[in-house]
């Protein structure tokens, strides 16, 4: 309590998170229970009848629950390989220029997407790919290619919703990866140039290995946001034409629960509870996995 009343004021400052987390983090937990009941407004949540995993067997029963979980998973873990690696090779890169404008020039353009809007981001999409006037069609046919409607064909929906990902977020997510580097002693460089190791193996032999506990926890945490992809930039690019691989689970219990006449609360929540909880296994066995081979874990 002495230590308490002396750090009072880092205390104040903790309370503010913790009290975020309380709220919108653990309360709305206590509404999850209405996945195990026949929700009604009037009778709420304790007055709503019990009625076990019959939402949850009506989700698996579902004519479309396998094109759904596909379209997550690919969206998912596509994104999760791709969007792995690249932040770490970009921090890599301009860790070693040498030049300071190029290095700031570097960092500026590819930071800067992050923090444009996702309403924005998409909206830029469709004007670059649109099959009339869209810049990206103008220019395959100054080559002789015939205008392609992207945002119409299933197959491309994927790939642009991941690369488009990429070149918003790659610049923002390698800044974690610049702060780990800057702390690796510039005498193991010296060292090594003086041992006749070149540009590469010095990245590879101690760039590397500093950076890699931190890109083990972030691969954690993704994992455990795996079936997250992301709901806003996602039912923004939908269109009656790509559905079939756009549909994710996010789209589906926002439509459930609040587009459709009935709004069936209780189906849209056991479907994100259902959500949350492979989510959490998918956090466990990778964060055991990672301190199994003796890398870093959460716990």
């Amino acid at each position: 309590m002495s230590y308490m009343r002396r750090s009072w004021r880092l205390y104040v400052i903790f309370a503010l998170p913790l009290l975020y987390i309380l709220l919108f983090k653990y309360g709305p937990m206590v509404g999850a229970q209405i996945a195990f009941k026949d929700y009604s407004v009037v009778k709420g949540i304790w007055g709503s009848d019990w009625v076990g995993l019959k939402h949850f067997i009506r989700f698996f029963n579902f004519h479309d629950f396998w094109t759904i979980m596909n379209n997550t998973l690919i969206i998912s873990v596509y994104s999760l390989v791709v969007s792995t690696p690249l932040p770490l090779l970009l921090a890599l890169s301009l860790n070693a220029v040498r030049q300071r404008w190029f290095k700031n020039t570097v960092q500026m353009v590819s930071y800067a997407p992050h923090f444009i809007s996702t309403v924005v981001i998409v909206g830029l999409l469709l004007q670059f790919m649109d099959p009339r006037a869209g810049m990206i069609n103008q220019f395959l046919g100054l080559v002789g290619i015939d205008p392609i409607h992207f945002m119409g064909e299933q197959r491309y929906f994927t790939s642009i919703y991941v690369w488009s990902g990429i070149w918003q977020h790659v610049g923002f997510s390698c800044i974690i990866y610049i702060a780990a580097l800057s702390t690796v002693d510039p005498s193991l460089h010296e060292a090594a140039v003086i041992d006749g190791a070149g540009r590469l193996k010095r990245i590879w032999h101690i760039d590397l290995p500093a950076v890699l506990p931190i890109a083990t926890i972030l691969l954690i945490l993704n994992t455990g946001q795996l079936l997250d992809t992301g709901f806003e930039k996602i039912y923004l690019m939908q269109n009656p034409l790509n559905l079939s691989t756009s549909e994710v689970i996010d789209t589906y219990v926002y439509k459930i629960g609040l587009l459709s006449q009935a709004m069936s609360f209780s189906y849209a929540t056991a479907i994100g509870l259902f959500k949350s909880i492979i989510s959490l296994m998918l956090l466990w066995t990778v964060n055991r996995t990672a301190s199994k081979i003796g890398q870093e874990s959460l716990w």
